[in-house]
């Protein structure tokens, strides 16, 4: 069994198909795909049907990410849409309707509605990590995190949880293409929708593996992203002793 967790995927539905040939999880693996499954890339509705597919083979722990919340907050009439489809739902819309000239939410696969509203988590944990879409009070068990924390904070007001555990996020975009690491936290958010690449990274051997919408595969281990191996396994692996 693998833990996998997956970055923001952003509507890059190539990068998400190739990254998932490539790694190839099967039904023992457990699958934590991180959040923002929708907005700014070029297909958030092919996105989720592989996600639906994902679940039917997988041990999906798919995460709500604050793209959903939007997404599903304008179809609910509680936020501007004008103003959601400013921050990369226009083109959520169009991968649903491309021929469309007036947003008509009647487009909207319903059982992708169902998956976001009903299936998504808040939340996931395993004994030595924590996965979150955008961060996590320090001080708090997720049980009683805000949805500001688990939403909208950004990567670099992290700090080390007080379980101990090592906490796995995405939301705040690395330009560089490259996963950015704290103590005891690592964001997996590598601009997959931009110029970068979507991220996958076994959490229990510190490999990862990157793809982008050009189908171009990518991997390395935790060992090159930090240079030293012996620090690398203590960062990214809780002690299991």
């Amino acid at each position: 069994m693998r833990i996998l967790a997956i970055g923001d995927v952003h509507g890059c539905s190539i990068a998400l198909r190739t990254l998932l040939n490539t790694v190839q999880p099967g039904s023992d693996d457990i699958v934590i795909t991180l959040g923002d499954y929708v907005d700014r890339g070029p297909d958030s509705k092919g996105v989720l049907d592989i996600l639906l597919e994902l679940e039917k083979t997988t041990q999906l722990k798919p995460l709500t990410g604050n793209h959903e919340i939007l997404f599903l907050d304008a179809m609910a009439g509680q936020v501007d849409p004008e103003a959601w489809l400013r921050v990369g739902g226009r083109e959520t819309l169009i991968s649903y309707a491309p021929e469309a000239t007036v947003m008509d939410w009647r487009q909207v696969t319903p059982a992708h509605v169902e998956f976001l509203s009903e299936r998504c988590l808040r939340h996931w944990e395993t004994e030595h990590h924590l996965f979150v879409h955008a961060n996590a009070n320090s001080v708090f068990p997720l049980s009683e995190q805000s949805d500001d924390w688990l939403f909208w904070t950004r990567f670099d007001d992290s700090f080390p949880h007080v379980s101990g555990k090592m906490m796995v996020c995405g939301h705040t975009a690395q330009k560089n293409g490259i996963p950015a690491l704290k103590p005891q936290a690592i964001c997996l958010d590598t601009w997959a929708y931009g110029e970068g690449w979507l991220t996958c990274l076994d959490v229990t051997t510190g490999e990862f593996v990157q793809a982008n919408q050009a189908g171009v595969i990518k991997t390395f281990t935790m060992a090159d992203l930090l240079g030293d191996p012996p620090t690398a396994t203590d960062i990214l692996v809780a002690k299991q002793a």
